[in-house]
């Protein structure tokens, strides 16, 4: 294939998402190989557009032209952007750094090269950083459903459009609340990763509405440990603590008595500057038992196996507090 964001080597990985067939780049277009389905996607700047329109809330055009999906414009006017950096933001990931260090060792264990697939991995996710200082050594795949300053591919993780036993990872941070159908992308990466893979996963429990209409679900920690259940779990916790929870669910409150723009960018404002203490109480509390019924967000690492965990077993896997 042609001049693509992504490596020669994992060009010839990519699969059509809507039949799994392999792919032509002709042109600016990669075409489906397998006559019967002949589906067509558009490469923009060298990124692949390999979204399943059947099966995905993201259309083709809407990503093409940049039209509203996930990322949005601003909000919140002139003001907002120029003040935001001014301002202590209420959220603080505790844990991400470390898992990313420990998620790391654990491919390079594996294989002397691995490569690892990122879903939502167009702009840096918290603590990403750690685990990219490995690169080129470990080969890393940024995708998203929007156009963003690291994407290299537009895909759903509904449909991966990648050939199954690609990967020897898969980071998911900040996605699964986001997606309609979470058991399916968790089908998607258990296909997509290669035998005894690894997979890390962070998702949000105690946050209120985040991204507009793309908002769908929660996880506790042992739901987020059942939507994982044909994996083997290596490590798993709270990832964002009780107090950044509290914060968020006091600017929420605040923010439920207004609606116009500048109402909501002032109490933004006022709720930052009066709860932002709050997430520092997260270095000490999670890492503790009760806080694991009370945490922000979790997170999940396993390893991809043939077995699938028993509902029966789910109880004795609580670390809670104990009522």
């Amino acid at each position: 294939m042609g001049q693509l964001r992504l490596s020669r080597a994992i060009q010839e990985l990519l699969r059509c998402p809507v039949c799994g067939s392999g792919l032509e780049l002709l042109g600016s277009q990669l075409r489906c190989s397998n006559a019967p389905c002949a589906a067509v996607f558009p490469v923009t700047s060298g990124v692949p557009v390999l979204i399943n329109e059947a099966s995905s809330i993201f259309s083709i055009a809407d990503i093409v032209h940049r039209r509203k999906t996930f990322f949005p414009p601003s909000r919140h006017g002139k003001v907002w952007p120029s003040l935001k950096g001014l301002v202590p933001d209420i959220s603080r990931n505790v844990r991400s750094r470390r898992n990313y260090t420990k998620f790391a060792r654990l491919l390079l264990d594996r294989s002397a090269s691995p490569k690892v697939l990122v879903l939502g991995g167009g702009v840096l996710g918290q603590g990403v950083e750690t685990f990219l200082q490995h690169s080129p050594t470990i080969e890393v795949i940024e995708t998203d459903v929007s156009f963003g300053p690291r994407t290299m591919l537009i895909c759903d993780a509904h449909d991966i459009p990648f050939r199954d036993a690609t990967f020897d990872g898969v980071i998911v941070q900040a996605v699964l609340e986001h997606v309609v159908d979470p058991y399916r992308c968790v089908d998607e990466i258990h296909r997509a990763l290669k035998k005894d893979g690894l997979v890390y996963a962070e998702a949000a429990f105690m946050q209120q509405v985040h991204g507009g209409p793309y908002d769908f679900t929660r996880f506790t920690h042992l739901g987020l440990r059942r939507l994982f259940r044909k994996f083997e779990e290596l490590d798993s916790g709270a990832v964002c603590g009780p107090g950044m929870a509290l914060a968020w669910a006091y600017q929420y409150f605040l923010l439920s008595f207004a609606e116009s723009r500048s109402a909501r960018t002032l109490i933004t404002l006022l709720s930052r500057l009066t709860s932002f203490y709050l997430k520092y109480f997260d270095y000490y509390l999670v890492h503790r038992k009760p806080a694991l019924d009370a945490a922000s967000g979790y997170y999940f690492m396993g390893r991809k196996t043939s077995r699938t965990l028993p509902d029966a077993e789910l109880m004795a896997l609580h670390r809670g507090a104990v009522s």
